[in-house]
């Protein structure tokens, strides 16, 4: 069998860096780990391309050597994901399709031929006995979860690491908790399921044998969902990166009693973890009780953000609007979270109800529902709020606008670096999947149009490079990557802001400003 494996295109949104992956020479921020590991799961003896349509389209020759299509996608990529479907059909491929969004919503793959849903170590050997016993379409599920032991080593030989700014792996599925607004537990079930450090061991030698060194995304809901598991986990990885000098900067994405874990704190920074991603959503508990985020009660936020940064860590943080129980002037009191935690990288967005989840179930037996969310939280609700719509766009676009004027953003950046204890580090944040003069290309193109060009960020530019340097001096390159992404950013808040311009029929930045009742 000749099998085409297809990666739809991701519009540009605050997660896909467009101007940051830009500026490094590369191509696109990761490779799709999960249909890197569907390609694992195929028979040996199949003929397999991938082709990541983030990278570079695939071909004629491409779809004229293929017997089959594989599209794995998010919800996000709907648009070129049934592009993909149509012109399959249209030569007369057969489709098969998988990921996050066709199981989610499978009617709306029109055209597929053959669903292979949920996880695809449980649903891809159901799918290759059909096509032994010659069946030409049919839908494969499982509700059993699968032991992750035995799932294989992606097929990180099909990619091309130039293309990439950082590679990914997966240690865990699931989340052990309860969030309305989340899909994880419904896609991955509340029973974190973990590989084993063997594993993880052989993957990340895998990566080193082919050559990669750099960034590695542990891709898990929730690292720290099976804490004993990631102690033994970290306790395995300490000595594999001490032994080959730290080739890999690890980050990951955590729920918030991170904080209360010293333990797992600092054998994360000694196993070479520079950085992690904070579900926050809201400085409001009110709105957290609502949405059953309740592991973001036990502990003040903001001493959690200094408790994370102490143990070394950076700290990349969600947020989100439109919450049932919601208060006037949230948008605000995320601004000012941030600003006094001084979270670089903040991600706010507005509230969608995604398919399947406790929050969609719930509106949908309201009456709020309007339709599915377009994956991407730059965008109107999917729903009707409790408050205006009205207000929560422009609190949104107003916080956006204001976190991501550069002078604020480089203090910000500065003020995180400050607070991050880089002592605890073992090693420098490393740069070594970028050639020297591409680094080089980014730290001229940051002191060209930001320390020289820009009036409003010379001065705070290089007074705080010369202290970084000579006060913090192994986080330097990592804070220059910092201040190199907040172009993206930049340039996003404008995006979001006319995406939004176009659907409520005026600019929310222009709007007044409504009075906070208090």
């Amino acid at each position: 069998m000749r099998v085409l494996l297809l990666y739809p295109l991701f519009p540009n949104s605050f997660w896909s860096y467009e101007r940051f992956v830009h500026a490094t020479g590369r191509r696109c921020l990761m490779p799709p780990l999960g249909l890197l590991t569907v390609a694992a799961l195929l028979p040996a003896d199949w003929e397999v391309r991938f082709v990541d349509r983030n990278v570079e389209p695939e071909t004629p020759a491409d779809w004229q050597w293929c017997e089959m299509v594989i599209i794995s996608a998010m919800l996000v990529q709907k648009e070129d994901f049934a592009a993909l479907i149509a012109r399959a059909k249209l030569l007369g491929k057969r489709v098969a399709v998988g990921g996050p969004y066709p199981t989610s919503l499978p009617e709306e793959a029109v055209g597929t031929d053959y669903f292979v849903l949920d996880e695809g170590e449980m649903t891809i050997p159901m799918f290759l006995a059909a096509l032994e016993r010659g069946e030409s379409s049919g839908t494969f599920r499982s509700a059993e979860k699968p032991d992750v032991t035995k799932t294989p080593i992606p097929r990180f030989d099909l990619i091309n690491f130039r293309d990439y700014v950082s590679m990914s792996i997966q240690f865990s599925r699931g989340c052990p908790f309860m969030c309305e607004f989340c899909d994880i537990i419904t896609l991955y079930g509340r029973v974190p399921r973990t590989k084993t450090p063997t594993q993880v061991i052989a993957e990340l030698d895998y990566l080193f044998t082919l050559g990669w060194r750099g960034q590695v995304f542990l891709v898990d809901d929730n690292f720290i969902g099976n804490k004993r598991n990631v102690k033994v986990l970290l306790e395995a990885l300490i000595p594999w990166s001490e032994a080959r000098d730290y080739p890999f900067a690890f980050y990951t994405e955590a729920s918030v009693n991170l904080a209360q874990e010293p333990e797992v704190l600092e054998l994360m920074v000694k196993a070479g973890f520079w950085s992690v991603f904070l579900g926050i959503e809201t400085p409001d508990e009110a709105s957290l009780v609502m949405t059953k985020k309740l592991q973001n009660t036990r502990l003040p936020l903001v001493e959690a953000c200094e408790i994370i940064n102490k143990a070394g860590l950076d700290i990349t943080a969600g947020f989100i609007l439109g919450f049932d129980g919601e208060k006037q002037g949230a948008g605000d009191r995320i601004y000012e979270f941030v600003e006094a935690t001084a979270v670089p990288r903040a991600m706010v967005g507005i509230l969608h109800a995604l398919p399947n989840t406790g929050l969609y179930t719930r509106l949908q037996k309201e009456g709020r529902l309007l339709g599915e969310s377009q994956g991407e939280q730059g965008h109107k609700m999917n729903f009707v709020p409790e408050r205006p719509v009205e207000d929560i766009v422009c609190e949104f676009t107003r916080s956006m606008w204001n976190l991501y004027e550069p002078r604020i953003y480089f203090q910000r950046v500065f003020r995180q670096f400050q607070a991050i204890d880089a002592t605890r580090r073992p090693q420098r944040y490393p740069t070594r999947s970028l050639s020297f003069a591409q680094s080089m290309k980014v730290l001229f193109h940051l002191i060209w149009v930001w320390g020289i060009c820009s009036k409003e960020t010379r001065g705070i530019f290089w007074t705080q490079l010369r202290w970084i340097q000579r006060y913090k001096e192994k986080l330097l390159p990592e804070y220059i990557a910092m201040l190199a992404m907040g172009e993206h950013f930049f340039e996003y808040r404008v995006t979001a802001r006319e995406h939004l311009t176009e659907e409520m029929g005026f600019d929310p930045l222009l709007r007044p400003v409504q009075p906070v009742l208090r």
